[in-house]
């Protein structure tokens, strides 16, 4: 090659890069398409779902227009539930009568386009949390039969719907001081109960993680346990009433368990400790016996026990006893009060262990400490009605029982 000529890369080719070109969105022909398939067939939603199976749509581009169209006729405007231009149709689930009877087919309907096509269900979840987030702009029927659908569509273990796609949108202010949620999940309890038992409900509001919240959903001027009770029993549903009262108990009742526990550890003074009980007893409407039952067990969960040392556990529970006997004698007011609290000692020393052999030691001590009276001793030991380990305990509390019974004949 010359040294003038200039080199060449001869059959070489370069090749230039592909470019993706997206094709442009027309939501607009796909929900006329869609449209157009409900006219064609009058509504039959067999002979629909039937045409939508064998269509060549694009439903993983448009799926959220698909459940529009199915659920209002046609295309609603972004970010509202007003319709947008184009064709409608008259079959939609706002369209139809607020029965279950009349809502149960599209239920149906939309299960068989989930089996289908089971990627729809994300896009099902987008429309009804902005339906269920705009709950406002429907009409008060309207409202209904999306808690009816709502409803449904849990019985039917519609495909993949978790339950925090309903609940967790209703939590919004505006909504709940109007009363729109009350009322939708109102609706929606009832409806589901129909066909489900209310143990299936609690699992749903569990898995929504309302199930310890369902004050929320009720506007500020009604939001109390007083008036949650009364709502639910006028609604037909004094089992949901009386199940919050029984799990506001609960939290109740733990809350004053933690508080009391964090005092007692710390050995908190013996007075701040009475006004904190009294203050939690009054505020949470407790019963006496629940508040008896607790002390002892808050007391007792406070030692350090010894896995080994048994004597050493006899003087721990006799130095607790001797701390705060002054508590318990402030709430053990009663016989039947003085009672509950043999009872509630004699199931713990018969559940550990350890501390069975104590029984007759913590008994002896409370008498001392004038927490137990005598004949609250001597009815336990002729006619307590409890028998875990009561033979056991009857015998270890024998010579006690007859000292005591001595003393009284001297006297």
């Amino acid at each position: 090659m010359s040294s003038k000529e200039k080199p060449t890369l001869g059959g070489t080719r370069i090749k230039t890069r592909k470019r993706n070109i997206a094709a442009p969105l027309d939501p607009a022909a796909f929900a006329d398409a869609v449209v157009q398939i409900y006219l064609d067939n009058a509504g039959d939603l067999e002979l629909v779902a039937k045409y939508i199976e064998s269509s060549e749509l694009n439903f993983s581009r448009y799926g959220d227009t698909f459940f529009e169209v199915a659920f209002t006729g046609g295309r609603t405007q972004p970010g509202t539930t007003k319709p947008d231009e184009g064709e409608r149709h008259p079959y939609s689930l706002i369209d139809c009568e607020p029965t279950r009877e009349a809502i149960l087919p599209s239920v149906i309907y939309i299960q068989k386009i989930l089996r289908r096509r089971p990627f729809l269900i994300k896009n099902l979840e987008n429309v009804m949390r902005r339906f269920l987030q705009s709950l406002e702009l429907f009409e008060e029927n309207e409202r209904k039969k999306l808690a009816i659908f709502t409803a449904l569509a849990f019985s039917q273990k519609l495909s993949g719907l978790p339950p925090e796609t309903v609940f967790q949108p209703l939590l919004k202010d505006n909504l709940i001081g109007k009363g729109i949620v009350l009322t939708f999940i109102t609706d929606f309890f009832k409806e589901y109960l129909v066909d489900n038992s209310f143990d299936d409900l609690i699992a749903i509001l569990k898995r929504g993680k309302v199930e310890d919240n369902l004050l929320d959903f009720f506007p500020s001027s009604k939001k109390s346990p007083e008036a949650f009770s009364e709502h639910f029993t006028n609604a037909g549903m004094l089992q949901l009433a009386e199940y919050y009262e029984k799990k506001m108990f609960e939290v109740k009742l733990k809350e004053m368990k933690t508080a009391l526990t964090t005092q007692i550890s710390e050995e908190a003074d013996i007075a701040e400790v009475i006004e904190t009980a009294k203050h939690h007893m009054k505020e949470a409407k407790l019963p006496d016996i629940e508040v008896v039952r607790l002390l002892w067990d808050v007391i007792m969960d406070a030692v350090q026990w010894s896995s080994k040392n048994q004597q050493q556990n006899a003087n721990y529970a006799i130095r607790q006893v001797k701390m705060w006997a002054e508590l318990l004698n402030t709430f053990c007011t009663t016989g039947k009060l003085e009672l509950e609290l043999m009872y509630t000692i004699q199931v713990q020393c018969y559940d550990d262990a350890k501390l069975m052999k104590l029984f007759p030691e913590i008994v002896k001590s409370l008498y001392d400490l004038d927490v137990l009276a005598e004949d609250t001793i001597l009815f336990w030991f002729r006619k307590g009605t409890n028998l875990k380990g009561r033979q056991t305990f009857v015998k270890s509390l024998e010579p006690f029982v007859k000292w005591l019974e001595e003393a009284e004949e001297e006297e």
